[in-house]
Order: C-alpha cells, then structure tokens, then sequence
C-alpha cells in the first residue's frame, strides 16, 4: 500500500483510486495521483485526466515538475483544483 492510501485510509476518506488525488501545498504547489493524461496546459490552467474524470487546477506562473507513473508535481500558485469529467 502506498504511504498516501494509507494517509487517505487513515483520515476516513472515501474515494475511487481511479480518480485523480491531490494534495496542495499553499503558496508552492501540489502533488497529483493516477493522472493518465495532459489534456491542457498553460501558466493559468492545468487540466489533468484520470480514468475516471480529471481535475482543472487553476492559478498563476503554473509549470510541471515531476510527470511520471501517474503522478504530476505542479509548481506556481494555484488558486483552485476543480473535478471535472473525462472526455
């Protein structure tokens, strides 16, 4: 199990693992799970898809840090993460 399921199982969260996670940190950024797809990137507007639905991250001086084995680092200063549905 990964330590982040274990977090999530710990909290009483209840989601779908096919769904893209997050966690945001304020200010720097954030860390996206099982994220299969780019479909848009600018500095203001990330959108992210998953199996099942996506995120919209929205926010200024967006860049990608880290996109690998279905996890994304965003960097900049994100004003809001929105789920959206997948295409």
């Amino acid at each position: 199990m990964r330590l982040s399921d274990a977090i999530f199982k710990f909290l009483g969260g209840e989601g779908d693992p096919a769904r893209v996670q997050y966690t945001v940190v304020d200010g720097r950024g954030g860390y996206f799970q099982n994220v299969r797809r780019l479909a848009e990137f600018s500095a203001e507007r990330i959108v992210l898809l998953g199996r099942r639905g996506g995120l919209c991250i929205e926010g200024e001086g967006l860049t990608l840090g880290k996109y690998t084995a279905g996890d994304v680092a965003v960097f900049g200063e994100i004003r809001g993460v929105f789920r959206t549905e997948a295409p």
